[in-house]
């Protein structure tokens, strides 16, 4: 039940109630019961307003610091955590996330924006004391900013038209409520800033400085395959045909994660109903159906880590015809592993000593071969997850690694 509605100085630390830096009162509303039960922000909106910030942004920090998974309805507006959490506690933790993200390192002061650099590194730009200090760019969240940059405000986007046109932060980038690696709205926004960047291209093929005034058949056409080589080289933005966003509520792949937490716990619920809710959301062929189920199958009392563990022969059999269905089985496993990537390096951290038993049980039950998972474990990628995480991930795995390979000598001796 949500609690009276209040307002409360952003810095809660400070007394003085004629600060002139103010927001709504942090509320929660804890929905559901058992494996279901949710916590619901229904005023996290204005609060992220107030602090010139996204709304998801705190959303995600609450869920880091929970080690909890965070949802978005964007149609219904409805930010969620998953489990039961006291308004108290969320209230502390949003004070951390002002202090880590919204007052300026310098002056304390909360009239700040967030850059995201050339470099990747997050900046507090303050407008009262001019000072510009660094994020942590240790914390989670600082991994999500980067890719989900701010979005620049239409004054700015004015004031900045060479910026846009270059493809650097602003238009070109994801909105923050996107969890994913490319939308159509971002792929229109890439190709635009590469034909902003044309010319120089053009330059390079020796058809010198003045060639658009040139209309000659021959001119036109060296032009149209130019052109036609950039727009291709700019629409790889994530590789899987298939790369849809994860938190897109319109998305086959996030109804999948959703019937994932929902039905997972329930015994009733079969292998052959997973097969026919991929088949019945036109997913069953999709490489990022594996990565889905590699992240959400297994719930916190549920994780995969006892070879021959009822929970993995329970799922064999959809897991098993689904990576059959799909054109190559191999790049189909590797999504399955880049699941269990964000499973054990984003949701659960805890597992990652326990990564050498999921891959054993998942290898037993023939869910992935001996050559894909071998591949997997020598090359680090920021595919899925950041590539410290993969390379945590991945040296974890180095004892289940040297096992095949000494299984290996054996049958050769």
């Amino acid at each position: 039940m949500a609690q009276a509605a209040g307002i409360v100085n952003i810095r809660r630390d400070v007394d003085d109630k004629f600060y002139r830096y103010r927001m709504p009162i942090l509320l929660t509303k804890v929905e559901g019961k058992g494996n279901g039960i949710k916590t619901v922000l229904p005023n996290i909106p204005d609060v992220a307003r107030a602090l010139s910030r996204p709304p998801i942004y705190p959303t995600k920090y609450f869920g880091s610091e929970l080690g909890a998974q965070t949802m978005y309805d964007s149609k219904a507006d409805r930010f969620i955590v998953n489990g039961a959490h006291q308004s108290e506690r969320l209230r502390e933790l949003l004070d951390g996330f002002i202090d880590k993200y919204v007052l300026c390192g310098s002056c304390k002061n909360p009239e700040t924006d967030l850059i995201v650099t050339k470099d990747e590194m997050i900046v507090r730009d303050c407008k009262a004391c001019g000072q510009r200090t660094n994020v942590d760019m240790r914390h989670r969240l600082s991994s999500y900013i980067v890719k989900n940059p701010p979005k620049k405000s239409k004054k700015e986007k004015k004031g900045n038209g060479d910026a846009a046109a270059n493809g650097k932060n602003g238009d070109a980038d994801a909105s923050p409520g996107d969890d994913g690696e490319g939308s159509d709205d971002e792929l229109t926004k890439r190709i635009n800033a590469e034909a902003a960047e044309l010319p120089a291209v053009h330059e390079k093929s020796g058809l010198g400085d003045d060639w658009s005034a040139d209309t000659s058949p021959e001119a036109v056409k060296a032009r149209t395959a130019s052109i036609e080589g950039a727009f291709k080289s700019s629409l790889v933005i994530g590789g899987d045909d298939d790369d849809e966003e994860a938190e897109d509520t319109d998305s086959p792949y996030y109804h999948l994660k959703t019937w994932l937490l929902e039905n997972r716990e329930d015994e009733d619920i079969t292998s052959v109903d997973l097969y026919k809710k991929a088949q019945q959301l036109g997913i069953d062929k999709k490489y990022k159906t594996m990565q889905t189920i590699g992240e959400y199958l297994f719930s916190e009392d549920n994780p995969p880590v006892v070879p021959e563990s009822k929970m993995i022969k329970r799922w064999t059999p959809a897991i098993k015809k689904l990576i059959i269905a799909m054109k190559d089985s191999d790049k189909a496993e590797k999504s399955l592993l880049g699941g269990l990537e964000r499973y054990v390096g984003l949701d659960r951290p805890d597992l990652i000593p326990q990564v050498p038993k999921i891959l054993m049980a998942w290898y037993l039950d023939d869910w992935i071969q001996e050559e894909t998972v071998t591949q997997w474990g020598t090359h680090v990628s920021k595919k899925y997850v950041d590539k410290e995480t993969s390379k945590k991930v991945r040296l974890a795995a180095k004892p289940f690694l040297k096992w095949l390979e000494e299984a290996d000598d054996d049958e050769e001796e």
